[in-house]
């Protein structure tokens, strides 16, 4: 999507400060010459300065391309003037294609088959943020457009299309043939979930070579948690992708593995999926994973550097496989390292 390597670096609040400077080191480590520009945004920005997402920060997104975010904290009830920085930030990049992998990682609880794409539409359906009150009713407003709906079904074909992968179980004989499933309810919302499920198969007929299939989303649901191996690629509206994309992060070895990036035209953001998490905030033992594995993403689907991606991911395949694990992703009674070891501990399997 670009030639320039330059970052615009958001920690955010909670455990983003800490994760996000581990996924910064490994990065610089594959990537010397990127370009770091740091912003502030989230709970504490707006506390401090009454922005959530202050213009400057905005204006770095935008001058760099690429960003990496850490986390975010939000209020549990309404403060006036505070609306969501990640949100509002994707909004304004216009990054509508959310991808999120899901694998089996060699943790506890983890699916071993587990190779999964999740492709989210990121601007539309019930989070544009049209809602009201009419006297004892709130009635929230979704959106689904064709426009919106087709042009992240050509980010997920052409991904779709090289993710064949060798035969297993019941599933060999259509092993190697790449395979989308399309997620909707359109059997109940048949106008918007109808716009949204002709949308994709249009963009369909122009991929002959993906074998494109049809899930209702409650049915999609249990098969995940029963067979997710089913499944080598979804295409979802932004509410059912969000709520899938935990189901699988859960199966692929918690939140803390969960890397994501959205894309645009023109800009990427890279962010860990799980939250501030005040809970353990500051006390050193959040995963860096999540955060490391977003920034493979953003080398692979920004920079077009597909090494740089593979070598992450390879290193972080190798210090799982040596039993390296914080607290989340241990079994009982298996010892745990920290943030930092952790980090450091896939930069030394990176050579550095």
């Amino acid at each position: 999507m670009a030639d320039r390597l330059q970052l615009c670096v958001i920690p955010g609040d909670g455990i983003g400060r800490e994760v996000i400077p581990m996924a910064v080191d490994v990065l610089q480590a594959v990537l010397p010459d990127v370009a770091l520009t740091y912003a502030d945004a989230g709970w504490d920005t707006f506390e401090r300065t009454g922005a959530a997402l202050p213009e400057d920060t905005l204006a770095a997104a935008r001058e760099c391309g690429a960003v990496l975010f850490g986390a975010v904290a939000s209020p549990s009830h309404p403060v006036a003037g505070y609306r969501s920085p990640v949100v509002a930030l994707r909004r304004e990049l216009d990054v509508f294609a959310n991808l999120r992998p899901s694998r089996g990682w060699p943790v506890h609880g983890a699916h071993p088959e587990m190779d999964l794409l999740i492709v989210r539409e990121n601007t539309e359906c019930l989070y544009g943020g049209r809602e009201r009150i009419e006297g004892d009713v709130a009635i929230a407003e979704r959106i689904i457009t064709r426009r919106g709906s087709e042009r992240v079904a050509r980010v997920a074909y052409p991904l779709a299309s090289h993710m064949a992968r060798p035969p297993c179980d019941r599933y060999a004989r259509r092993a190697r043939v790449p395979r989308l499933t399309i997620v909707h309810k359109a059997n109940i919302l048949r106008v918007s979930d109808g716009l949204w499920r002709d949308s994709c198969l249009t963009v369909a007929r122009e991929f002959p070579q993906v074998e494109t299939d049809e899930g209702l989303v409650d049915s999609v649901a249990y098969y995940l948690v029963r067979q997710p191996e089913r499944y080598q690629v979804l295409l979802t509206p932004n509410l059912y992708g969000d709520i899938l994309s935990d189901v699988a992060a859960a199966l692929a070895g918690g939140l803390g593995m969960a890397p994501s990036v959205s894309l645009g035209a023109h800009h990427a953001i890279a962010e860990p999926v799980h939250g501030a998490a005040p809970d353990i905030a500051g006390k050193g033992i959040a995963n860096p994973l999540g955060a490391i594995l977003s920034v493979a993403l953003l080398a692979r689907h920004m920079w077009s550097r597909t090494d740089v991606a593979n070598s992450i991911e390879e290193a972080v395949e190798r210090t799982l496989s040596r039993g390296v694990f914080t607290p989340d992703l241990a079994a009982p009674g298996q010892p745990t390292v920290g943030t930092r070891e952790l980090g450091q501990r896939v930069l030394a399997e990176l050579g550095a």
